[in-house]
C-alpha cells in the first residue's frame, strides 16, 4: 500500500471538501482516514490516503493538488507517509 498525507489549511469557504475528494476519487486515490477542523474561520483538514490505484505518479499527484489549492484559496500539501513521520518525528 502507498500511504500518502494530505494536508489543507485555509480560509473557510464552501466547497474545499468537495473539490479535493472529487480529484481523489477521480483518480482512484482511497481515503483511508480523514480529520477536519474549522477553527476561528481557518479550515485545517489532514487526510491518509492509499494511491495504489492511482494512474498518475506522486509528482504529479502533488502538483494537480497544489493547483486545485491555488484555486480555491487553500494550500494542499501532499506526502509519501514515511517522509511526513519522520518531519514530525519528537
Amino acid at each position: 500500500m502507498k500511504k500518502t498525507i494530505i494536508t489543507v489549511v485555509g480560509q473557510d469557504t464552501v466547497g474545499i471538501i468537495a473539490k479535493v475528494c472529487t480529484y481523489l476519487a477521480n483518480n482512484k486515490i482511497n481515503i483511508l482516514d480523514i480529520s477536519q477542523t474549522i477553527v476561528q474561520g481557518y479550515f485545517n483538514m489532514m487526510m491518509v490516503t492509499d494511491m495504489t490505484q492511482a494512474p498518475k505518479n506522486m509528482a504529479d499527484i502533488s502538483k494537480e493538488l497544489e493547483q486545485i489549492g491555488e484555486e480555491i484559496g487553500v494550500v494542499i500539501r501532499c506526502q509519501h507517509e514515511d517522509i511526513f513521520n519522520k518531519m514530525h518525528r519528537i
